[in-house]
């Protein structure tokens, strides 16, 4: 066989084999690198969640865990539960539009249910109910709920 006729043999294998094998590695990297960049997404979020426990948790006169309304709160106690609970409501819209979308693969649909639990389990707080039911609603916020 001559030098030339190898160099074609071995141009038709790269061309057959090669190609397809290099298209598949780069989808593959790709969905690697999509899936470590929504991980990556979920961490912040979760430390941003955490870094609001500890908020939470520095304020105990405010009460914010407990399943009953906090009775006879003072103005400025009002006004720290009224900045938690707004960086709380940034948080959770935050998640939302960074997490759900529809047709979510099994592991979104996960990380979304977490933090749809988180959720739940704010609003049925009697604190945080009193503070959504208080508080008027911005222009973004009334588009943001279709109202």
């Amino acid at each position: 066989m001559a030098t030339l006729e190898i160099w074609e043999l071995l141009s038709y294998v790269v061309t057959v084999i090669g190609l397809p094998l290099a298209i598949a590695v780069f989808i593959f990297e790709q969905r690697k690198e999509r899936n470590n960049e929504e991980e990556e997404v979920y961490q912040l979020l979760s430390d941003n969640y955490q870094a609001f426990l500890k908020i939470a948790l520095e304020n105990p006169d405010l009460r914010l865990f407990a399943d009953e309304e906090t009775p006879a709160l003072s103005a400025e106690q009002r006004e720290r539960m009224f900045i938690i609970f707004s960086m709380l409501i940034s948080l959770f819209e935050r998640a939302y539009l960074l997490l759900y979308e529809s047709g979510m693969t099994e592991k979104q649909s996960r990380r979304w249910r977490s933090w749809e639990d988180y959720m739940g389990e704010w609003c049925n707080r009697a604190c945080h109910r009193g503070y959504l039911l208080d508080r008027e609603l911005s222009d973004t916020e009334m588009t943001f709920r279709g109202l």
